[in-house]
């Protein structure tokens, strides 16, 4: 019923502004803006996600079905499992679920979004055969999507890239910030699920596992910092993708062991990757639409110029509010709030503190509604529950911690 809400008061406020401005202020393109964004992000939905994406869900889905029966992915969860068991006690302990998350997170955590979205969709359908009631998210899949949107990366390539285009003179001076704000986001969002489903984490396995996480980014970020930044951007690079490769070749060899029909096994999972994606269509384009004709209409300056304006009522510094539209775009939509990133950089300097902060925002938060439509929407999930709060709550996190790494850095 949430998204049912989000989802109509999207399409009435872009209504009602857009009313406003052709009555009252004269505005005769506006709705003609808002319908042709409407037809553009339709586009977009099928033609530029969907479609790509059903190329590399039939790869990486043919690829899990080797895993699974190569046995990669029960050795994960065993690994995985005694920490998994604490955040998802509804999942069995050796069940692939478990190692199709981890698979998910590393594959997030090392930038690979590609392979992130047909390892976090599989995961989805496993914990989806556990779910005695098919129409609504589960304790387990609010907790993985959760999780998943707080959007933990180790390295922001693409936003590094980004800065080093625009004339960026240390394009890897936000690296540090972005991690420290998503990591924040992803230990806050664990623990508002958890609370709401009432699972102890003060025990010493979880604090042991999430001290260790918290020591190696520390000593990771402790090495990278002294590194150039073109030595940083050469790493993740380097890391990221022969991680992913070694990942293949072991499944590949791993199946040869267990004298598995490889290629035939292959065929048998890959051919679930077409149809996850035309699955999906729906979900994205209704989504999509929605948050296109909300941007388009105004309403996302209309709500950052009011913040503005209570907040220096407030007295408090508001030189961050500039950068707030890539905060408010990111949980809607991650191409939106990149494209606002870019705008802040270049009215502002990819140097400056708004430009700087925008890097932030966008490092340190993922795309909520994309996510909870993609993601529930490949497996038939109609009652979200209170997963988009949730979400949204880790959100936030990631905005407040980052105002406050931007301020600290960078003011």
């Amino acid at each position: 019923m949430a998204l049912n809400y989000i989802w109509v008061a999207f399409f009435l406020i872009a209504f009602l502004i857009a009313l406003f401005k052709l009555i009252f202020l004269g505005d005769t393109e506006i709705f003609k803006t808002i319908v042709e964004g409407l037809f553009d992000s339709s586009k977009t939905a099928v033609m530029d996600i969907a479609l790509p994406l059903a190329g590399v869900m039939t790869f990486f889905l043919g690829l899990l079905n080797i895993g699974e029966k190569a046995g990669a992915i029960n050795f994960l969860a065993r690994i995985i499992g005694p920490f998994f068991n604490k955040l998802f006690p509804e999942v069995p302990k050796n069940h692939p679920a478990n190692g199709q998350m981890i698979m998910n997170f590393s594959a997030n955590m090392l930038g690979l979004d590609n392979a992130a979205t047909p390892f976090g969709l599989k995961a989805m359908q496993s914990l989806q055969e556990l779910n005695p009631q098919k129409d609504t998210a589960s304790n387990a899949q609010i907790m993985f999507l959760v999780l998943h949107t707080s959007g933990l990366t180790i390295i922001p390539l693409s936003i590094m890239a980004q800065r080093a285009i625009l004339g960026a003179q240390d394009p890897s001076d936000i690296f540090i910030p972005c991690l420290i704000g998503t990591y924040v986001a992803t230990v806050f969002s664990m623990f508002i699920v958890a609370l709401r489903q009432r699972i102890n984490l003060f025990n010493g396995l979880v604090m042991g596992w999430l001290g260790g996480v918290t020591a190696f980014l520390a000593f990771a970020l402790w090495y990278l910092s002294s590194l150039p930044k073109e030595e940083i951007e050469q790493i993740s690079k380097v890391v990221g993708n022969v991680t992913l490769f070694v990942i293949i070749v072991a499944f590949l060899l791993g199946a040869m062991r267990k004298k598995v029909d490889i290629f035939d096994t292959f065929i048998e999972g890959a051919k679930g990757g077409f149809e996850t994606s035309v699955r999906i269509i729906p979900y994205l384009v209704g989504m999509l639409v929605a948050i296109s004709a909300l941007r388009n209409s105004g309403a996302m300056a209309y709500v950052v110029d009011g913040m503005k304006y209570v907040i220096g009522l407030m007295g408090i510094n508001t030189d961050f509010t500039d950068a707030l539209p890539v905060a408010l775009m990111r949980p809607l939509s991650g191409s939106a709030s990149r494209a606002l990133m870019i705008d802040a950089m270049k009215e502002f300097g990819p140097d400056s503190f708004v430009g700087r902060l925008s890097c932030i925002f966008q490092g340190a938060a993922d795309t909520t509604f994309y996510i909870v439509a993609l993601y529930f929407g490949s497996v038939g999930i109609k009652k979200t529950r209170y997963a988009i709060v949730a979400g949204l709550i880790a959100d936030l996190a990631g905005v407040v911690a980052g105002i406050a790494l931007g301020y600290f850095f960078f003011h």
